[in-house]
C-alpha cells in the first residue's frame, strides 16, 4: 500500500507489528487508528500485506526524533521513542483485533484473597 505520511527523512528506526486484518479495515476511510491518531505528523506510517496473507504489517517511525512528538507523547517516551512506538503499535493491534486495549492483571496485593478484604477500587 505504501507510505501514508511524507516528510523529512525519518530519524528513528521502523517499529513493525502484524495486525490480523486487511489494510482497509485497519485504516477505515484512510483515518489512522486511535492510538496512533495523536501522533499524526510526528511519525511516518507504512502499510504492506503481511507475509502469507496474515493481515497487514503496520510500521511507524518518528519523523524528527523526540522533538517531533507532540506534548504528552514526548514526555512519555523519555529517552526511548522506539519503546513508546512499540507500545502504541501493540495497543493498535489489540484494539483492532479484540475491540479493546488489554491491560495486565492487577498485582497480587490488590486482588481479593480469602484471608484479606478486597482493596477498594
Amino acid at each position: 500500500m505504501g507510505r501514508l505520511t511524507r516528510g523529512a527523512a525519518g530519524s528513528g528506526r521502523w517499529q513493525v507489528v502484524t495486525v490480523g486484518v486487511p489494510a482497509a479495515e485497519l485504516l477505515p476511510d484512510g483515518r489512522w487508528p486511535e492510538p496512533l491518531r495523536p501522533l499524526a505528523g510526528a511519525v511516518e506510517l507504512d502499510l504492506r500485506p503481511a507475509p502469507g496473507g496474515r493481515g497487514t504489517e503496520l510500521a511507524v517511525r518518528p519523523l524528527g526524533g523526540l522533538a517531533a512528538l507532540p506534548g504528552m507523547a514526548a514526555h512519555l517516551v523519555g529517552d526511548d521513542p522506539d519503546g513508546y512506538l512499540r507500545q502504541v503499535l501493540r495497543a493498535v493491534r489489540q484494539l483492532v483485533e479484540t475491540g479493546e486495549v488489554l491491560r495486565a492483571d492487577r498485582p497480587a496485593v490488590e486482588r481479593p484473597a480469602p484471608d484479606r478484604p478486597a482493596v477498594p477500587g
